[in-house]
């Protein structure tokens, strides 16, 4: 039995939200499933969907050539697998959880000491989507591991990647995107206290904050050249323009009586690249201010 069969049997360990839908996606696919958790309870809906139940995580390991985790950490994966070490070997292990570059790295490499093949992976979603088409999820690692069960793992989503064969780029790119969230998320908050504010309803943002998240994406190639090539000479916007700015959004916290101080480090960083002579360049030249310098020592450079 391969990857490529549609019978293909996967352990899910890790039953939240997310793991529940990633078993229901499998399940959905026809793929037999076995599901654990620490609370066995959270199994019940998905056993009756077809799913089989395991009492302990050794059986869920030993049921399948395939063992997904959705742990909240990768520390918590480790944590959970020590009982079923010895069943670990030979056995593929994706890990789908949240977690640092390091973490990635030492949970590899202690997966492959047990004698299993580690893929690391990321799901760029909400539980609601897994099983979409146009749902991303990118992964690294065992190159073999994505070879042989692609077909199994496109059962969570249509957009499936594979970076590289470095164990921990797929938590890399997890973390270098994650950063766009919570500022993206406050600065809706924001408006929608300032909407209320004026007697509003928060929804009433929610088409016009569409449009202008869709607008700074399409920015976004754009930007990413002009840092690729380290020239920004040709703004779009500059960083003036967004220096100038502060000023109304000082005037509008003021009116609209919300609390903006947690723009004022995005603030200084646009203020330190104007004195540092990015006035009159692109918005996007802000990396520069961004990277650490290097350090040289004697035994080479480091960041």
């Amino acid at each position: 039995m391969t990857g490529n069969d549609p019978r293909m049997p996967v352990s899910v360990l890790g039953l939240g939200s997310m793991g529940a839908a990633l078993a229901g996606a499998f399940l959905a696919a026809g793929h037999p499933t076995t599901v654990w958790n620490r609370t066995a309870t959270r199994a019940v809906p998905l056993v009756e969907k077809g799913a089989i139940g395991a009492e302990t995580i050794e059986g869920a390991v030993a049921a399948s050539p395939l063992v997904v985790t959705c742990l909240t950490s990768f520390d918590d994966t480790r944590e959970a697998l020590r009982p079923a070490i010895p069943a670990l070997a030979g056995r593929a292990l994706v890990t789908l959880n949240s977690g640092s570059p390091a973490d990635a790295r030492t949970t590899a490499a202690w997966a492959i000491r047990q004698g299993a093949r580690f893929l690391g992976g990321a799901v760029k979603n909400v539980p609601s989507a897994v099983g979409a088409p146009d749902t991303l999820l990118y992964y690294s690692g065992d190159r073999t591991v994505f070879d042989d069960h692609r077909p199994v793992l496109a059962a969570l989503g249509g957009d499936t990647v594979y970076l590289g064969e470095e164990a921990d780029l797929a938590a890399f790119y997890e973390m270098a995107v994650g950063g766009t969230l919570l500022p993206a998320l406050v600065g809706f908050f924001q408006g929608a206290a300032a909407v209320q504010g004026r007697g509003l309803e928060a929804g009433t943002l929610v088409r016009f904050s569409v449009k202008w998240l869709e607008m700074i994406a399409s920015l976004l190639p754009m930007y990413a050249r002009e840092i690729d090539s380290r020239d920004y000479s040709r703004p779009m916007s500059s960083v003036n323009l967004f220096l100038a700015g502060a000023e109304w959004d000082a005037d509008f916290a003021k009116e609209a009586n919300v609390d903006m101080s947690w723009m004022n480090p995005l603030q200084d960083l646009v203020r330190r690249a104007a004195e540092a002579g990015h006035g009159d360049h692109s918005i996007s030249s802000l990396v520069e201010m961004l990277r650490r310098p290097v350090v040289q020592s004697a035994g080479g450079s480091h960041p």
